[in-house]
């Protein structure tokens, strides 16, 4: 009697969902070469190839398109059986990547209902630099992210596209000062379109911290000794819109995108990406309200 290995059929359709095994085995938590055993173990189970690596992104052979169907349903009605005859249903951990500097203010209302809804699921929040989160979700370490961006990457949705602005100290007086001294984060990607602006009007600066604290930057501007800029709306208590009143150039707006880990797009996390999409649809409307 053959029996299919349903890890390996996890294994098989993740690396197909994730276009290749290296990301496949960060959303599996497991390693590329036990990845790559299952793989090698159901294809000598079955006596056929069921991918194709000749390609950069690796795809199912034709075989291997027809062993997909059948992988989906039978992993489905595996889950399905788990979550109607066990408590277990909906536990474990989802990793959000969010930049620090777009943290607030919708997360935390975003973890808060997403923990009512799964209270046996626990949210890992990494908060860091888009361009590692960009690498982290890459390599599946990430299964949701958050992004500050230019553009939108293919597997990206862009949430909101808001304005950049100058931020200070609260009443404060250091965007008046010449040289503007800046202070921004090592890995800012917001630090070298405020310095390009800065340069187009001709008005000279230098940077008063350069550091890869956001605490530090943070406590630099509102002692008023810098500004920064930010996306509109997500300055902090600490920080205030500077009232320039033209004295400093416009700046260019960001997107702010959403990816999602295809390998991983359960019940769970599609839950918290409607949620994350509705964050900021109600705070978009707020403001056009």
């Amino acid at each position: 009697m053959r029996n299919l290995d349903l890890t390996a059929l996890r294994s098989f359709v993740a690396v197909v969902d994730a276009g290749g095994v290296t990301r496949a085995a960060g959303f599996l938590n497991l390693t590329q070469s036990a990845v790559s055993m299952q793989i090698k173990r159901l294809e000598e189970l079955l006596g056929i190839d069921v991918l194709d690596r000749s390609a950069r992104r690796v795809a199912p052979t034709a075989a291997g398109e027809q062993l997909l169907s059948y992988a989906r349903r039978m992993l489905a009605l595996n889950d399905e059986v788990f979550g109607r005859l066990t408590h277990d249903a909906f536990e474990g951990e989802i990793v959000l990547g969010v930049p620090h500097d777009i943290v607030y203010p919708v997360i935390p209302g975003v973890l808060k209902q997403f923990h009512a809804s799964f209270p046996r699921m626990k949210v890992n929040l990494i908060s860091s630099f888009t361009l590692k989160l960009l690498d982290e979700f890459a390599r599946g370490e990430c299964d949701v992210i958050l992004t500050t961006e230019d553009q939108t990457g293919p597997d990206g949705e862009t949430l909101a596209e808001l304005p950049m602005v100058w931020v200070g100290a609260p009443g404060g007086s250091a965007w008046k000062q010449r040289p503007l001294r800046l202070a921004y984060e090592q890995n800012c990607l917001f630090r070298a379109g405020a310095q390009a602006a800065l340069d187009r009007a001709g008005i000279p600066w230098e940077m008063a911290v350069d550091s890869g604290n956001t605490r530090a930057i943070e406590a630099v501007v509102s002692a008023d000794l810098a500004v920064h800029s930010m996306l509109l709306g997500c300055e902090s208590q600490y920080m205030e819109r500077v009232p320039h009143g033209g004295l400093l150039p416009e700046l260019p707006g960001k997107r702010i995108n959403l990816y999602i880990g295809q390998a991983l797009k359960g019940p769970a996390v599609a839950a918290l990406a409607d949620l994350i999409r509705s964050g900021y649809a109600a705070r978009l409307a707020s403001r056009a309200a």
